[in-house]
Parts: structure tokens; sequence; C-alpha cells
């Protein structure tokens, strides 16, 4: 024989009478689009599976396994504006994901393999990329609609991850001793700073490869690829190292524009948000206060 509570009846009829304001008398539920966010999760994948790499000391499998990362994240918001299905559920998904694969993974990989002799400056020296790249992430949400597309404010955690996955193939192939080595834990002091600069770094979206170009950039890109597949575990290393080292002595020594100029392919500033503020020369600048 059961007996029944009132008051947990009158609670759970409360409960579903809000539940029925709040949405209409209807039910909700979460629609996605599924070929972008496939590509996300396959970024997620191999991010995470970079990170067991890392813990069993396989190293190189870590490495291959954040470049794989990194080619699932090219293609999610490729394939997100070749179909038109952009939304907010995939920009946030995407970005979880990259803390995990483009953060979290090389931080481990660093201290594994390079760091752990240092003691506590070298797995501080590993919180510090994690950190610097999780606030590069969340500087990225704020501002993606105000800032200039053709360049990136800071480095961006794709390729800070790609410069320590090319690092640990290019020792492999060198033949290099990783364990304490002074030059790994100056670059992930550097990689951490320029992460959460105000450097310019070219991001390259504004070329529109449909359009003709002059017969000397094909021949350019053709003795580019020549030299990185003619050493391409070192030649990689030290392409994607002189993208981040460039753009750090630009920034330090002011050449060129050192500050984002806002978006002229974006909406203009929304004044009721409250993360972005505008400077008094018109660049927009994300406050210290916290969106989420």
């Amino acid at each position: 024989m059961t007996t029944s509570n009132p008051a947990a009846k009158d609670g759970q009829q409360d409960d579903q009478s809000d539940h029925d304001s709040e949405d209409g008398g209807r039910k909700v539920s979460m629609h996605i689009y599924l070929l972008p966010n496939l590509a996300t999760t396959g970024n997620l994948f191999f991010g995470f599976f970079a990170v067991i790499q890392s813990i069993k000391h396989n190293y190189l499998y870590a490495s291959y396994a954040i470049i794989g990362a990194a080619i699932f994240d090219l293609l999610d918001g490729r394939l997100a504006r070749l179909t038109r299905s952009t939304s907010k559920f995939g920009a946030e998904y995407d970005s979880l994901c990259d803390l995990i694969s483009f953060c979290m993974a090389p931080a481990i990989l660093l201290y594994l393999w390079a760091l752990q002799p240092f003691g506590r400056i070298g797995w501080l020296a590993s919180f510090l990329y994690v950190t610097c790249g999780a606030l590069r992430l969340a500087r990225f949400n704020v501002q993606a609609h105000v800032v200039e597309k053709a360049y990136f404010q800071g480095l961006p955690t794709p390729m800070a991850a790609g410069i320590v996955a090319s690092s640990v193939l290019a020792f492999h192939d060198l033949q290099w001793d990783s364990n304490g080595n002074f030059l790994l834990l100056g670059m992930t002091f550097l990689l951490a700073v320029v992460m959460v600069s105000t450097f310019r770094y070219r991001s390259f979206k504004d070329l529109d490869l449909k359009e003709r170009v002059r017969f000397r950039y094909l021949v350019f890109g053709a003795m580019l690829i020549a030299l990185v597949a003619w050493w391409p575990e070192v030649n990689l290393f030290i392409l994607f190292l002189t993208y981040a080292v460039l753009g750090a002595v630009f920034g330090v020594l002011r050449l060129g524009s050192r500050k984002i100029r806002p978006s002229v392919y974006l909406p203009p500033h929304n004044p009721n948000e409250s993360d972005l503020l505008h400077d008094d020369d018109g660049s927009a600048q994300g406050t210290t206060k916290d969106k989420r």
C-alpha cells in the first residue's frame, strides 16, 4: 500500500507550471548541425588521444594526434561556413574542444617530455601555458565580431600547439635530448606570453583564393612546399617558431600597427555588450569582466 505526499505533488505541479510558463507550454529540445559538430568532436578525440599517449610516454603519437586535432579544427569552421550551418552552440563547443586539444594536451606533453626535471618551475610553466591558452580562447570569443579578420590578436592556440608538436618531431629526428632542456622551457614561457599578447599575427583569412594572382606567387608556393618536404620534421618546427617569434619581435619593436583595428566586415560594436569597450582610437579591447 502506497501513500501519497500532497506537499511533494504540489511542488512537482509548481515546477511543471513554472516550466510550462517559461517555454509557452511546449517542451524545448536542442537541435544542432551534425556535420561541423562531428568534425569538432574529431578535434576533441585527437586532443584526448594526445593526452593518453603523453601519459604512456608515446610522445611521437601524441604529437601526431595534436596535428590531427588541428586538421579537424580547420575543417569544422570551413564546413560550417560552406554548409551555412554556423551556430552559437558550435562556436562554444569548438572553444571547449580547443581548450583540451591545444591547451591541455600540449601542456601535458611538454611537462612529461621535457619540463619534468625542472620540478616546480616545470609544472608551473605548463600551467601558465594552459592558463594563457584558455584566456586567449575566451578573449577571442568576446572579440570575434569586433576585430578585423586579417589579423589575430595574439598567437592562435592551434599554432602554439603546432609548435609544441613539431618540436617533438624535430628533437626526435635530430636525436637531441629534450629532458630538462632550457630551450624548451624558454619556448613554453614564450608561447604562453604571445598567446595573451596584443601582438598582430597575420591570419590570411582575407585572402581570396578565387582571384587571379601574379605567376611568381605560384613559384614561391612551390618552393615553400619543396623546402618543407625536404626535411618536414625540422623545417615545420622552424617555420612555425619563426611565425611566433617574428610576431613578438614586431610587437615589441612596434613595427606596423600595434593595435587591432575594428572589423570592416562585421556589424559595429554593440553598446549593450559589457565585455567590450572602445579606446579613444576606436580599437576594441576586452575588459576584465567575465561574460560567463
